[in-house]
């Protein structure tokens, strides 16, 4: 047997490692709407693969990899369950990954406590206070008028 013809056997008896580019797989999974912004993401030297910053999105990820990487206000921690053939619809999209580190659902509740104990109320005025609404014009005009 030649050497080429042993070395192609040996490849071929061997079991294939899959792998996928970093920002396509991010795009299949569905946390980035485009895979330019996955892309823009992976090259902006934000995402870690096991740990390990990946440079570029060029980078490859395979099966039980853990993905490190913010989204948002959270920075999400995903094991890689498998690689996707297409960008299918949500359900189809959680079954490539497990998500180790899921966001609290009561977070943003969290902070408006938060923001209320301090005293700040978002969009809220006493009454009087600040610049008059439509309501408080027209009764300056009928008194004015009148």
């Amino acid at each position: 047997m030649s050497e080429t013809s042993r070395s192609a056997a040996v490849r071929a008896n061997a079991p294939a490692i899959e792998l996928q580019r970093l920002d396509k797989w991010l795009w299949f999974a569905r946390f980035f709407k485009s895979r330019t912004l996955a892309g823009k993401t992976c090259n902006g030297r934000k995402v870690r693969i096991n740990g390990q910053i990946a440079n570029k999105a060029s980078a490859t990820v395979k099966v039980d990899d853990v993905l490190t990487f913010p989204l948002g206000h959270h920075i999400r921690v995903i094991r890689v369950l498998d690689l996707g053939q297409r960008r299918g619809p949500a359900p189809e999209a959680r079954t490539l990954y497990d998500d180790l580190a899921p966001p609290d659902e009561n977070d943003d509740a969290g902070r408006k406590a938060k923001d209320s104990s301090q005293g700040r109320s978002v969009g809220r005025r006493p009454a009087g206070a600040g610049r008059p609404t439509k309501r408080d014009r027209r009764a300056v005009d009928r008194l004015l008028d009148g």
